[in-house]
């Protein structure tokens, strides 16, 4: 596609509804998702309001799309789920890896010099660095450049509890299973369904 020229403001502030629409779009993608007949319903009801499909015909599109997409969530999850199995069992293996009760693993990587652990009630400041299994980074204050804050209890459950072991200063990895996680659910559409996570987290004070 050939670059824009823009004239004026109110082709900008259109250019500006288009990129809303495009995020819109890339939160719902699913397979076969096609731009040409996203710009063809767009134009039809925006310039001529002459609607090609009846309301029939896009629910019943609607129905299979929706079904299609939670058969490949399940497909995904239980592929996930298998990987994710194999992961955790050689990962706890490793030396200097605990397992806790519930399932989470994690490591010391640095002894910070603080003596207070978070509580339930407490709020964070931390840096980390999120990755799945293969090593592809899906969230990373430290690439940010700038720490994250927020309350113990409003995480997933894996950072909960990790967070609750920590002291302030110290650096842990973990890897945190599914269900500790974001469950065969995932957090689309940058998590899959069953994705096992893997965290470096340096806990740098306690708010």
């Amino acid at each position: 596609m050939s670059e824009f020229t823009f004239e004026n403001d109110a082709q900008r502030v259109s250019y500006g509804f288009g990129l809303q629409f495009g995020q819109q779009l890339i939160r719902n993608k699913f397979n076969g998702l096609n731009t040409a007949a996203v710009f063809a319903g767009i134009a039809d009801i925006v310039e001529s309001n002459k609607i090609q499909l009846s309301e029939e015909e896009l629910n019943q599109a609607y129905t299979a799309i929706q079904a299609q997409m939670e058969k490949d969530r399940a497909e995904q999850a239980e592929k996930m789920a298998e990987l994710g199995e194999t992961f955790l069992s050689e990962n706890a293996k490793r030396d200097g890896v605990t397992v806790t009760e519930s399932g989470l693993q994690y490591e010391v990587l640095e002894t910070g010099s603080g003596d207070q652990k978070p509580s339930t009630d407490s709020t964070v400041q931390v840096h980390y660095h999120g990755t799945f299994m293969d090593g592809t980074v899906f969230d990373s204050s430290v690439e940010r450049g700038e720490p994250a804050s927020f309350g113990v209890t409003q995480v997933i459950k894996g950072w909960t509890e990790a967070l609750q072991l920590m002291n302030t200063g110290d650096k842990l990895r973990l890897v945190i299973p599914s269900d500790l996680a974001y469950g065969d659910a995932g957090a689309p559409p940058s998590i899959p369904g069953g994705a096992v996570l893997v965290f470096e987290v340096h806990l740098i004070d306690i708010l």
